[in-house]
């Protein structure tokens, strides 16, 4: 676990006036893909985010400096999800340093190709540590928090249309996600009565740097494309807006429930 970087965008900057002003985030696996636009977009409507990452300094920072961009105010914490004594860290940074955190999202994911018969139980631990364990016990952390002072918030996931869908070749993946939506399921009931809402936004085939070797070949691509009605891979940007909206009063009665980005890939994909 690192120490913290705090930054603010500058006094000649426009002020964020988005759906968002007052609220404070924590995206985890901030430094990259899916969770920078993510953490971009909540900063540009005016929550101030904490931008949590994994690995190299440079992703996390390129994430603060697009939120300063924006005119918006963000905070980089190293914390890995899979280590109880930072994710607890990592909650404490947003309360010492923003007074409260009213918006989590569990975005930090982690997929390992093999056939079944060739995962090995440490390849199976890893999947489901950062997928499943990272976000029980972060969200725990948050909801503990915010019954301190009788709070309300939101839990956001990011899951992906395998929490439905199989996967052959990705089955430790497949179960994660799959945990993940029961979990999400459960937790709307046990925790609806806090006011804390929870939800799933579950993408398809998004063009991010995880993706960058599928890119590299056309007729892999070309084939995927085939499988998703709209024609086209999503951008990160589909899926940040459906988080921002969730994360926002207009979803305020909204708990419980998957949003698939898919371009309707689930309803109509089949392998080959």
């Amino acid at each position: 676990m690192a120490g913290y970087a705090l930054g603010k965008h500058g006094a000649g900057e426009k002020e964020s006036m988005g759906f968002l002003e007052g609220r404070v985030a924590v995206v985890t696996g901030a430094g990259s893909g899916i969770g920078q636009a993510i953490a971009v977009r909540l900063a540009k409507e005016g929550a101030k985010v904490v931008v949590d990452y994994i690995g190299s300094d440079e992703g996390a920072k390129e994430t603060l400096s697009s939120i300063h961009a924006a005119g918006g105010e963000g905070v980089i914490f190293q914390a890995d999800v899979t280590d109880l004594q930072q994710v607890q860290a990592l909650m404490d940074v947003a309360h010492s340093t923003y007074g409260k955190c009213d918006v989590l999202v569990n975005n930090a994911g982690l997929e390992i190709k093999a056939d079944f018969w060739d995962v090995t139980e440490e390849q199976y631990e890893k999947v489901l540590d950062v997928n499943l364990k990272g976000p029980f016990f972060l969200t725990q952390a948050f909801v503990r928090r915010l019954r301190e002072t009788d709070a309300k918030g939101r839990v956001i996931n990011i899951s992906s249309v395998h929490e439905d869908m199989a996967f052959p070749g990705f089955a430790s993946y497949c179960m994660s996600k799959g945990g993940m939506r029961m979990m999400m399921r459960d937790l709307a009931v046990e925790l609806g009565p806090l006011g804390i809402t929870i939800n799933n936004v579950a993408p398809g085939a998004i063009i991010t740097p995880i993706n960058a070797k599928l890119m590299s070949d056309e007729s892999k691509t070309a084939q995927l494309r085939r499988n998703i009605p709209l024609g086209v891979m999503g951008h990160v940007d589909d899926v940040s807006g459906v988080v921002a909206f969730l994360a926002s009063d207009e979803a305020a009665y909204i708990t419980g429930s998957t949003f698939t980005v898919d371009g309707g890939l689930s309803r109509s994909y089949h392998e080959q």
